[in-house]
């Protein structure tokens, strides 16, 4: 994945990220309980938060190491679909089995985010 790739799917996340708040404000306000509305909010929230940081992750990828910045791209993209996903899936359907694996994708965001931090401290690049 190139640094291109990483800001394109960054940039497509907060597209889908905005949509989905303005869907969740409009549409799903009559449809969905104030419970399942806020579980939306939170997905929309992270999605749009990770988005950012795929972004970030291709700029940095022309400063730090590009193997490094490809494996935070890839677990902050992870994390997305898994966290925001399955929260999405939940908030629609209603079936609270799925909020079981929300937390591997809140794992992913930590993973992305420790690798990041790993390399911005570690790097020999000025």
């Amino acid at each position: 994945m190139q640094d291109r790739h990483l800001i394109g799917l960054g940039a497509f996340n907060m597209l889908i990220a905005v949509a989905a708040g303005a869907f969740g404000a409009h549409a799903l306000k009559q449809i969905l309980s104030v419970d399942m509305l806020a579980i939306w909010h939170t997905a929309v929230h992270y999605q749009m938060v990770h988005a950012l940081g795929l972004i970030a992750t291709g700029v940095l990828m022309l400063r730090l190491d590009p193997v490094w910045m490809r494996r935070v791209g890839w677990a902050m993209l992870i994390g997305i679909l898994i966290f925001s996903g399955s929260l999405y899936a939940l908030a629609l359907t209603g079936i609270r089995i799925l909020g079981a694996i929300t937390p591997i994708g809140g794992l992913a965001f930590l993973l992305a985010w420790a690798m990041l931090a790993w390399q911005a401290w570690t790097s020999g690049k000025s």
